[in-house]
């Protein structure tokens, strides 16, 4: 099997409408043009001989590499440190003056540099179009190659020659002490002009430009409190994955890492889910980013109020970043997937599936707006009456729940407790706003699911809630239980599920979504713990008022971070990072559980 690096070995770059990976190595293993959900020119990271790369790294064996972020910004350092000098290549993506309008354009610039003795680098450009299915031909010219695939250009413009390599391109660059060298990659439509010709003046001024902007945005982040350095890392992370043009986030900058190496548990996350968007919302707008935030919420309310398909259900799970709603799922044959990780899936068909939570979480977000009037107006007004009037009739139906499970419908907890948060947050946006709605009837069935998840969502002999009726399975979804507000989060049916969870779900502070063996999920093979889930615990702990634990799990959870700070989806068994990487829901977990913690410690030490 050929070496593949560790999935947490990777920095991200983006310029809000396409992002790359960069190992370690330093090759852009992952890079999708000219949106995150376009195929793949460089896949490397899903195979390595099929998937394509752009590697520079020192044409040496005895090598040592660190790799950084320039503070606050989205530009990556990879130092490499050798016997005969240290050099580093920084690489980034320059933001457009207009990020908000879609293009085919999109830089990844590449400056090497040496800063002691000598070093020699090895370039290595081999793009596979089309998830490695299409092939290219190439066009050089010295210090300028263009490869065309079908329906995209590729350039490269370099400040140092660069020689064929079949329809690839490769060149070796010596520096000294003080020296540098810049290599720009380019995607356009086909036929456009050609970009100009590299100066180092122009490399400089990127970088510059990429190191403005993102400080700027940094000055807008209003969290001051005891994790600034990884939260400022998640905000930029999350600003990274969200798709400038329609204001929504993305899941993940990849697609078919595995849950389980070896496993089918490989999924497309570069769609924007309904879920974990919609508490983005919160998130923004506490840290300050509420032009980001009202982007998104415009974004959800055309979902709200599109036209339904003739008997189907108001809304999807999930959408492309522009809002289509059209996901099909194919099996791509010919690539053998992260370290033989079998079937790699590019479009995700759970986009199809019955999942009554996310009104809920529509609807928290929504409640969140500063002027509902402004966002959605008296139209998505009536659009979002009319989803709660739907789900007045449809909440009591099994679905298939929050962790997307193939293993057939149930009446899920979570399901109902975030059915309940839709109707709770409509009533108060109706009263608030003084809108029309059919408030009896709302009233009416938020009381009824709250009843029902009392009683057939608690199981006695656990005494804790559990993941769906009659049933002895706990679910660490349902850490959001006292977060929305369904329940206070010292009340003792909480408590006792929490210890319960504690018991079952959760190891050194890392957290399992639930047990597979006890709730099979129609899938093969097991998965790590849930970063997701350890936050929202660390989150729930320190509401409980439990802050000697909650403080303890969170510094310990940010030891699972990678080198840069960034995570995957899953934590596995001697600590590496699994899953897509790196995921959004994560970091937004990351930011609530320290904003939390901040608080409730602050309150304590007022106390004292």
């Amino acid at each position: 099997m050929p070496e593949y690096p560790p999935i947490a070995n990777h920095g991200l770059i983006g310029d809000l409408q396409s992002a790359a990976l960069i190992s370690a190595d330093g090759a852009v293993d992952w890079f999708c043009a000219p949106r995150f959900d376009s195929p793949s020119i460089f896949a490397s990271l899903l195979d390595q001989e099929r998937g394509g790369h752009f590697t520079i790294a020192p044409a040496h064996d005895d090598v040592t590499v660190r790799q950084l972020y320039l503070p606050d910004t989205a530009v990556l350092i990879t130092r490499f440190l050798t016997p005969e000098g240290v050099g580093e290549v920084v690489d980034f993506m320059p933001v457009s003056d207009r990020p908000d309008v879609p293009t085919d354009r999109h830089r990844l610039v590449r400056a090497l540099r040496v800063v002691r003795g000598t070093l020699t680098f090895d370039v290595t450009c081999r793009p596979r179009f089309d998830y490695g299915r299409a092939p290219h031909t190439l066009a050089l010219d010295d210090a300028a190659a263009t490869f065309h695939g079908p329906g995209l250009d590729v350039h490269l413009r370099s400040s140092v020659p660069l020689e064929a390599d079949g329809q690839d391109v490769r060149a070796t660059v010596t520096l000294r002490h003080g020296q540098t060298a810049g290599i720009v990659l380019e995607t356009s439509a086909p036929g456009a002009t050609a970009p100009e010709p590299l100066t180092e003046e122009a490399v400089q001024a990127a970088l510059e430009e990429t190191r403005v902007f993102w400080h700027g945005w940094m000055r807008r982040c209003r969290y001051r409190g005891r994790w600034q350095s990884m939260v400022n890392r998640s905000a930029i992370t999350l600003k990274l994955l969200i798709y400038a043009p329609s204001g929504a986030p993305i899941a993940a900058a990849t697609m078919g890492l595995p849950e389980q190496i070896g496993g089918e548990r490989n999924w497309d996350y570069r769609y924007t889910w309904i879920r974990d968007a919609s508490f983005s919302v919160r998130v923004l707008l506490d840290l300050g980013y509420i032009e980001e935030a009202d982007a998104f919420r415009r974004w959800l309310g055309g979902r709200g109020h599109a036209a339904r398909p003739s008997g189907g259900e108001p809304m999807q799970i999930m959408y492309r970043v522009d809002g289509d709603p059209h996901l099909s799922e194919e099996v791509l044959p010919h690539l053998s997937g992260y370290r033989d990780s079998y079937p790699v899936r590019a479009g995700n068909g759970a986009a199809g599936q019955l999942q009554l939570d996310i009104y809920g979480e529509f609807a928290y977000a929504m409640t969140h707006s500063q002027d509902l009037a402004e966002l959605a107006g008296y139209e998505g007004w009536k659009g979002f009456a009319a989803l709660l009037d739907w789900l007045c009739d449809n909440w009591d139906r099994p679905d298939e729940g929050i962790w997307e499970t193939r293993g057939g419908r149930k009446d899920f907890t979570y399901s109902r407790m975030m059915c309940w948060v839709a109707l709770d947050r409509g009533i108060r946006l109706a009263n608030e706003y003084a809108r029309p709605a059919d408030l009896p009837r709302w009233t009416a069935q938020r009381d009824a699911i709250l009843v029902q998840v009392m009683e057939r969502g608690w199981n006695p002999g656990l005494k804790a809630f559990v993941q769906h009726y009659d049933s002895e399975v706990l679910d660490a979804s349902l850490l959001l239980m006292p977060l929305v507000g369904f329940i206070s989060p010292k009340a003792p049916s909480w408590l006792s599920t929490l210890d319960a969870m504690d018991r079952e779900l959760v190891t050194d502070s890392l957290v399992y979504r639930y047990n597979p063996e006890a709730s099979p999920d129609g899938l093969r093979g097991s998965e790590g713990t849930f970063s997701l889930c350890s936050f929202l615990y660390v989150e729930a702990l320190a509401r409980a008022g439990r802050l000697d634990q909650a403080r303890f799990a969170m510094d310990k959870m940010l030891t699972y971070a990678n080198h840069v700070g960034l995570f995957a989806e899953e934590i596995g068994r001697t600590g590496e990072q699994l899953g897509n990487f790196p995921q959004a829901f994560t970091h937004l977990a990351l930011i609530t559980a320290a904003m939390a913690l901040d608080e409730e410690l602050d309150r304590a030490a007022d106390r004292t």
